[in-house]
C-alpha cells in the first residue's frame, strides 16, 4: 500500500484552476523532488496534502486514512506528515529546546524529560547541540531552517513535506539546510520535496516529477528527467534552469525588494549590469500595468513573475502571469495618444520582442530581452 495516494485532485482560486485531475502515488522510503516554474502549483500541491489549501474535489490518503474524507479526524492525520515551509516560523520567545519540546510534549503526551533527550539527539545529529538554549532570533538563518527541520522530525512523522526549503536563506546558508536532508535520506525518510536547486533534486530524489499546465505534466527518474526530457516543457524548463520568481500579492508591493532580489539573481549568473536594469525596468513597469489593468480598486491582487536564463541562449525571457480581467497592454498602436508611458519604455527596451495571451482566466505576457 502506498504511504500518500492523490486521486484526481483539482483546486482553482477564483477562475484560476491551478491544479486539475491530479493522480500520484508515493512508496514509503521513496524521495520525490517536485520542480517547475513559478505559479505551476508545486506548493498548493504540497500543502492540500495537508489540507492547509482545501481541495475543490479529488480525494488524499495518508498511510491508508483519506484526509479529504467527510468526518476525517484532520488534526491526527496531519501528526503523520511534518511540513518545512520557506519562512521558519519559530516560536521567538522560546529558545530552541522549548520550541522542540512544545509539540511533542502537547501534543504526543510525551514527557518533558523524554521531549528534551530526544531534542537533544536530533540537535547532536545536526550540529547544533551548542545552540540549545539559544533564542531563534540570535542564529542565522540557516541555523533556524536546520531547527524547523528537526521540530517537524520530534513528532516521528512518516513523511517530511519541504516547500522550498531554502528559498529564504542567504547562499552562503544554503548548502548547510541541504546536507541535512541528504543525511535524512540515510534515515530512509519519505520526502516530497518542492525544490529551484536542480543539482540537489538529481542528488537525493529517487522521481523527479515537472509540474506544467496544472499537474504533473512529466514525471521520472533524476536521470529521465534531467538529462532525457521527453515532453516540449519539460525541456524547455531544464535547458534554462537559472531562473527567477517573484510574487506580488499587493498592490503596494515592496518595488526595492524585488530590484534588489533580480539584482542579486544578476551578480549570481554573471548577467551583466545592463540587462540587469533592463530587466528591473520591464518588470516594474508590466506589474504596474497589469495591476491598472485587470483589477479594480480593492480586488486582490496576484501576479507572478518569471525571468529565465540561460548560458545557451542570447536571449532572456521575462513572463509575466496574471489573474483579474482580461488586459492586454501592447493592445494601443503606437502612434495612440492614450498609451501609457510604461508601455512605450516596454516596447522600447523589448525591441518588440513581446507577446500576450490570454486563456481559462489568465493573462500571459512574455518579453524577450
Amino acid at each position: 500500500m502506498s504511504l500518500i495516494e492523490v486521486k484526481n485532485l483539482c483546486k482553482s482560486f477564483g477562475a484560476l484552476q491551478v491544479l486539475h485531475d491530479v493522480n500520484l502515488s508515493v512508496d514509503e522510503g521513496e524521495r520525490i523532488a517536485i520542480i517547475g516554474g513559478s505559479g505551476c502549483g508545486k506548493s498548493v500541491f504540497l500543502r492540500s496534502l495537508e489540507l492547509l489549501e482545501k481541495p475543490d474535489s479529488g480525494k488524499i490518503f495518508i498511510d491508508g486514512e483519506e484526509i479529504t474524507a467527510r468526518n476525517a479526524d484532520i488534526n491526527r492525520i496531519r501528526r503523520k506528515m511534518g511540513m518545512v515551509y520557506q519562512k521558519f516560523y519559530l516560536f521567538s520567545h522560546m529558545n530552541v529546546l522549548d520550541n522542540l519540546c512544545l509539540a511533542p510534549v502537547k501534543l504526543l503526551g510525551m514527557k518533558r524529560a523524554d521531549a528534551e533527550k530526544h531534542a537533544l539527539e536530533w540537535l547532536s545529529k545536526v550540529g547544533l547541540t551548542s545552540k540549545a538554549h539559544s533564542m531563534p532570533g540570535n542564529l542565522s538563518g540557516g541555523q533556524q531552517q536546520r531547527i524547523a527541520i528537526c521540530r517537524c522530525l520530534m513528532m516521528s512523522p512518516k513523511v517530511l513535506l519541504f516547500d522550498e526549503p531554502t528559498s529564504a536563506l542567504d547562499p552562503t546558508m544554503v548548502g548547510e539546510v541541504l546536507a541535512m536532508i541528504r543525511m535524512l535520506t540515510k534515515h530512509d525518510m519519505t520526502m516530497l520535496i518542492v525544490t529551484h536547486e536542480m543539482n540537489f533534486a538529481r542528488d537525493v530524489a529517487d522521481r523527479v516529477l515537472f509540474f506544467a499546465d496544472g499537474g504533473i505534466y512529466e514525471q521520472g527518474t533524476p536521470a529521465e528527467i534531467f538529462d532525457a526530457p521527453q515532453r516540449e516543457k519539460t525541456v524547455a524548463f531544464i535547458r534554462r534552469l537559472k531562473y527567477f520568481a517573484y510574487e506580488v500579492t499587493r498592490r503596494d508591493f515592496d518595488l526595492l525588494e524585488m530590484h534588489g532580489k533580480i539584482h542579486n539573481f544578476a551578480e549570481k549568473y554573471g548577467i551583466s549590469s545592463r540587462l540587469a536594469y533592463r530587466l528591473n525596468l520591464c518588470c516594474e513597469e508590466l506589474i504596474y500595468e497589469m495591476i491598472a489593468g485587470c483589477y479594480d480598486d480593492g480586488e486582490n491582487v496576484k501576479i507572478d513573475v518569471e525571468i529565465s536564463y540561460s548560458d545557451e541562449s542570447p536571449s532572456t525571457l521575462l513572463k509575466l502571469t496574471s489573474g483579474g480581467r482580461q488586459f492586454n497592454p501592447f493592445d494601443a498602436a503606437e502612434n495612440d495618444d492614450d498609451i501609457h508611458l510604461g508601455v512605450t519604455i516596454l516596447r522600447k527596451v523589448s525591441g518588440g520582442n513581446i507577446s500576450y495571451s490570454y486563456s481559462g482566466g489568465i493573462n500571459r505576457v512574455e518579453v524577450i530581452l
